[in-house]
């Protein structure tokens, strides 16, 4: 019982000594002053319907939290995508998540970084990623690329930190939907979902 108790704290030091890490080399790909909680996840993850059979999009899972979550949701590893920008990251994810589609890349040229994966359509889309450290031509262009490779209705969540959706309301191209403001998270965590038809 104590063995485990130390593995499982280590494993938690690890992961946030990779996460700071992250942090200081790329401030503009880490969102947070710490990983996204196991609460806040589960949460993200509770969008995915697992019965429709298409595979799951993820953008920036960082250390990994969220993607536990959604493999913790009943998701097969075969059946997530996930796309991660820092090449420190990807290459810990890879070797924790064994058979999940893990592309080092930017989320941001989906065609280019999907590759032959840009023309598949997606059940739905949980997102990691620091969007309010973007410009918001670009963080509406991201949503509605994403849109584009969904069916009408499915979610795209969205993890925030400030009051307000990062991505300005367009009612005529998609709808926003505040999900959850939870605060057992560090920071504070807003979500939100975006859908179209």
């Amino acid at each position: 019982m104590a063995l485990r108790l130390k593995e499982r704290l280590g494993k938690k030091f690890d992961e946030e000594i990779r996460f700071f890490k992250g942090m200081m080399q790329g401030p503009k790909t880490v969102g947070s002053i710490a990983p996204t909680s196991s609460i806040t996840a589960r949460k993200m993850a509770s969008v995915i319907n697992t019965q429709s059979g298409l595979p799951v999009l993820e953008l920036g899972p960082g250390t990994g939290a969220i993607t536990k979550a959604i493999l913790g949701r009943g998701v097969e590893p075969k059946n997530l995508v996930a796309i991660e920008y820092s090449t420190d990251f990807y290459n810990h994810l890879v070797k924790l998540y064994p058979g999940v589609h893990f592309i080092n890349g930017d989320a941001f040229d989906l065609d280019k970084t999907l590759g032959v994966l840009r023309g598949q359509t997606f059940d739905s889309v949980v997102s990691g990623i620091p969007l309010l450290n973007f410009p918001m031509k670009a963080r509406v262009a991201l949503l509605e690329s994403l849109l584009d490779r969904m069916p009408a209705g499915r979610p795209f969540v969205q993890i925030s930190y400030g009051p307000v959706s990062p991505i300005i309301a367009k009612p005529d191209r998609y709808h926003i939907r505040h999900f959850d403001f939870i605060v057992r998270n560090i920071p504070p965590a807003q979500l939100w979902v975006y859908s179209r038809g």
